[in-house]
Formats: structure tokens, C-alpha cells, sequence
């Protein structure tokens, strides 16, 4: 089809109506092909080197998914509305004494409050310490860092998504990963693990509402010459908050607190 002329370049975007690719958003979620728990707010395919953003209510659940064992999903959370309260992660790692994420985990602010918990978890492979890539990383590595070319950096695309709410790139702070895994050794090393196969999934609650920024890159420490990074399946739906009684809310002093500290936060605001 020629699209040459504005009437054919009409005519050839018309055309691309109701098709569906590889990676993509779904609107409406409710559209999605895949079971969900309960009707979906958020249905997305991030093709790697991709990003994608979203403000989701607190309550609702998240489920990142790596697709075909090549995923990496770096993740940045923010409270809406309130961005200058966004994810820690070296208070996530050093309040509940792990530097590993997993189910039962939670995301914390330096407001010692959880922005999101950690509900399921079938991979075990991901990392709190690392951060993502660098455009002058990538750049020596595969020969470019930037967002349009084959190898973007993490942090690059993480400041296109929050640049589209409103954010600034001093607003990004050092960001989790999901799907492939790091592990400290004894001497204090950091022994890159990779992935724990095809479809393993995580899934978070948000437990204030959020600005959710996601960058599907490789991960820094992944060794492999080429720039391997393949689908993110995003879904997510509504559900209801961990509340005093959730087995999450008593698993350790610490997270305790940080959930007293949320709902007091919460209620004082009248939004809990």
C-alpha cells in the first residue's frame, strides 16, 4: 500500500486495526487472551529493549512474567502523586535483612513504608543489588546505548517512562530486576546466576498507589557477547490490599512495622 500521499498513509494505518503482534499493549485489558484472577486492568507484551509504564490503584496485583527464559524486568515503583516517595532498595534489602526477592518480600520506601509485597514467586532468579544498564555501558559492550538503537540501556529507557508521568531523570533511583538472578559469594563477589527457565513468574500487590516504570534489558552482569532479551508478559488486576490478619502483615517485626507505618500513613490521609 502507498503511503506516499496522506490519503495512503490514512488508508495504511486503518488497515493496521485490530492487528495483533508479538509485543504489545491490549486495550481494553479485559481483551486479553490469557486467564487472570479477576478482570485485568493492565495486559501487555514488552518485547525486549522495550519499556512500559503504568499508575496502578493500591490493591492491585501485578504478575510480570518471562515468557520464554530471557526476560529481564527492572523495575521502579513511585507513590502516585507523591514521587519524591519511590522505591529503596538498599532499605529494602537491609530492613528485613535479605538481599534476595522473593514471595513474601517487600518493596519499601525510605519512608520506611511497603509500596508493594511480593505475593508468588516460581523463579527465584532475580536481584536487588545491580541496579540496570548504563548508556556508556552498553555503549562498550554492543556498541550503543541509546533508546532507538538494537541495544538500549536500562536507565535510558526507565527515563523515556518517567518522563511520560511527569518525571525527571534525578527522580530514578537504583531499580530492582526480575528473572535473572545474582548471588554474593563469600569473598563478597557477585556471581551473575541468569534464568530459571521458560515462564516463571513473580507477582506484586500494590499496597499504595503507584507509578509502576518497567525497562525489559539485559542485565548488567549477564556475560553473553550478544544483547539477549526476550518478551515480558505484564498483568495485572484489581485485588484488595494486605490488611492486619494477611499473613504477609505478621511474618517479621519489620515488615510489620513498615505495614503499621503504611496504614497509619494511609489513614491519616483518609485514603485507608
Amino acid at each position: 500500500m502507498a503511503t506516499a500521499t496522506t490519503h495512503g498513509a490514512r488508508d495504511h494505518a486503518r488497515a493496521q486495526h485490530g492487528t495483533r503482534t508479538e509485543a504489545m499493549p491490549v486495550v481494553p485489558a479485559s481483551d486479553w487472551p490469557a486467564a487472570a484472577p479477576s478482570a485485568p486492568v493492565w495486559a501487555e507484551t514488552v518485547a525486549g529493549g522495550n519499556y512500559t509504564h503504568r499508575v496502578l490503584a493500591r490493591g492491585t496485583e501485578l504478575r510480570l512474567t518471562d515468557l520464554t527464559g530471557d526476560a529481564c524486568a527492572h523495575l521502579l515503583l513511585f507513590v502516585d502523586g507523591r514521587p519524591w516517595e519511590r522505591l529503596n532498595t538498599a532499605d529494602t534489602v537491609k530492613v528485613q535483612w535479605n538481599a534476595y526477592l522473593g514471595e513474601g518480600r517487600l518493596l519499601l520506601s525510605d519512608q520506611g513504608r511497603v509500596l508493594a509485597s511480593v505475593t508468588a514467586d516460581s523463579s527465584g532468579r532475580h536481584d536487588a543489588l545491580c541496579g540496570t544498564s548504563t548508556y556508556r555501558r552498553n555503549a562498550e559492550r554492543y556498541g550503543d546505548g541509546s533508546p532507538q538503537s538494537p541495544s538500549p540501556a536500562g536507565r535510558e529507557l526507565l527515563k523515556l517512562a518517567a518522563a511520560k508521568n511527569g518525571l525527571g531523570p534525578r527522580d530514578l533511583p537504583p531499580s530492582l530486576s526480575f528473572f535473572q538472578g545474582v548471588e554474593v559469594r563469600e569473598d563478597g563477589a557477585l556471581e551473575f546466576t541468569g534464568s530459571a527457565g521458560p515462564g516463571g513468574a513473580v507477582t506484586l500487590r500494590a499496597e499504595q498507589d503507584l507509578t509502576v516504570l518497567i525497562a525489559n534489558v539485559p542485565h548488567p552482569l549477564d556475560p553473553r557477547p550478544d544483547y539477549v532479551c526476550s518478551p515480558l508478559e505484564v498483568l495485572a488486576w484489581r485485588a484488595r490490599p494486605t490488611a492486619p490478619g494477611d499473613a504477609a502483615w505478621d511474618a517479621t517485626p519489620e515488615g510489620h512495622r513498615a505495614f503499621l507505618n503504611t496504614l497509619d500513613f494511609l489513614t491519616a490521609r483518609g485514603l485507608a
